[in-house]
């Protein structure tokens, strides 16, 4: 690259990492061009009028201060945020039982299983926000780096088959982590919740403030599109890339329809679901082409549905039902109704379209859900996410998203299932990946140029 040439850099994918690399590059010089597959923008964050015209998020949902990456982004745009209704009556099922109580009861009798899910937060992550620095100090005591490496083994849920938990209590727990992982808890990785839990704190309480609680006012599309809006680029959307050819020194993208893109780097966003569809030339490292062939544990679903009246409900149910965490998040007093979210393991166990299958998947717990209407977006069938937000397998927190952090050449990777604090569940780790793969590559491409001048 010449040093009086402009460098140039494509960003594929359109979702919170990919605007705000292309926002941080454009600040530095750098041209920039993004294309999207889709006929939108936002990627897995996705503000829908859906169930009489309401907007809904098929997508990321919560925010909150304390996930510094987004929040410095809702107050650069003077969004604003207000919070999910306090819940009166909450179910649970066990044994074929449906138990019912306060949400005080359910959080408490949760707040016992995390603390043991918990277990070793605290000297696993140090630092949350790089969490492989125990592995990365020298003096770590040899110790804890087997503990810690240890327990990326078996399943979440594990640690409370040891005779000390009751069923219903395992049941409970099972619940809460079949939405949390959006996928079996048998093969959930056993560190995750553990580094969701350091982010928040070392408290179940603030971790289900963080991941449950706050939303935006504009909802999510108030905040993707101002981002938007200060990218100078063209946005290309319905351009999907078939094959991405790499080297040290430059980029050569194929489209769908067969052109070709040029450019001295580029940052792909594509959740790792959806990475199965490029075609690489380089192929890419072994390590990461297992992660790809392996996927992640997130292949479950989000619906929304408005049942008739007023009710102020949680529930939760065992991973073997099709929704296993449903609570209220709207009262329409004008339409004598209620709007509740639902979380499930297996996105074939519902039909996010159905009043009929989304009233077979609430009457388990017996009460007086009336379904008038439901939606969602099915991530794990959509060709370009292939999964929900990013969770992990047994195994995956030192051998999957980590592979992706170092390359040889100029494809990078980003998105927030390659972040290294708020991992694939909540917009902040996008918005951390495109930072931090922007500023790398604003570096790299800066580093010839400034040894030609210093000459």
């Amino acid at each position: 690259m010449s040093k009086n040439t402009t460098p140039s850099v494509l960003i594929v994918g359109a979702g919170f990492s990919g605007l705000i690399a292309a926002r941080e590059l454009e600040a530095a010089g750098i041209d920039v061009r993004i294309v999207e597959a889709r006929d939108r923008i936002g990627g897995r964050a996705w503000t829908d009028e859906r169930l009489g015209g309401h907007a809904l998020e098929m997508g990321a949902t919560w925010v909150h201060w304390m996930q510094p990456f987004v929040w410095t982004e809702i107050t650069r745009y003077g969004q604003e945020i207000y919070p999910s209704p306090d819940i009166d009556d909450a179910y649970w099922i066990s044994e074929g039982v449906v138990r019912h109580g306060t949400e005080h009861d359910l959080d408490a009798a949760l707040s016992r299983l995390q603390e043991t899910i918990f277990e070793g937060s605290r000297e696993f992550f140090p630092y949350p926000h790089n969490p492989m620095a125990i592995l990365d100090d020298p003096t770590t005591d040899p110790e804890l780096v087997k503990r810690f490496l240890k327990a990326d083994e078996g399943s979440v849920l594990d640690c409370l088959r040891t005779g000390e938990f009751t069923q219903e209590e395992i049941d409970l727990a099972d619940s809460y982590w079949s939405a949390g992982y959006q996928g079996p808890t048998a093969t959930a990785s056993p560190l995750m919740a553990k580094h969701w839990a350091a982010l928040s704190d070392h408290r179940s309480s603030l971790m289900d403030e963080q991941t449950l609680r706050f939303k935006l006012t504009k909802g999510m599309r108030g905040l993707y599109e101002s981002i938007a809006a200060d990218v100078r680029g063209d946005i290309r959307l319905n351009t999907a890339v078939s094959r991405i050819e790499h080297s040290p020194s430059g980029v050569s993208v194929t489209l769908a329809d067969g052109s070709v893109e040029r450019a001295d780097a580029v940052i792909l966003t594509a959740p790792i679901g959806a990475l199965r569809n490029i075609e690489f030339s380089p192929e890419l490292p072994a390590a990461q082409q297992n992660v790809i062939a392996d996927g992640t544990n997130s292949v479950g679903f989000k619906i929304w549905i408005k049942v008739r009246g007023r009710h102020s409900v949680i529930a939760g149910a065992p991973g073997q039902f099709p929704i296993s965490l449903l609570r209220s998040e709207k009262f329409l007093d004008d339409e004598d109704a209620t709007i509740l979210v639902g979380f499930g393991s297996d996105h074939t166990a519902i039909d996010l379209e159905s009043i009929e299958s989304a009233q077979q998947a609430v009457d388990v717990w017996g009460g007086d859900l009336t379904v008038i209407d439901c939606g969602g977006h099915d991530w794990v069938a959509d060709t370009w996410s292939g999964q929900t937000w990013a969770t992990l397998k047994s195994g995956q927190f030192f051998n999957g998203w980590s592979n992706f952090h170092t390359t040889d050449t100029r494809l990078r990777f980003a998105g927030a299932d390659y972040a290294k604090g708020w991992n694939g569940v909540v917009v902040d780790g996008a918005i951390e990946s495109g930072i931090v793969n922007a500023r790398k590559l604003i570096a790299e491409l800066r580093a010839p140029a400034s040894a030609g001048s210093a000459g």
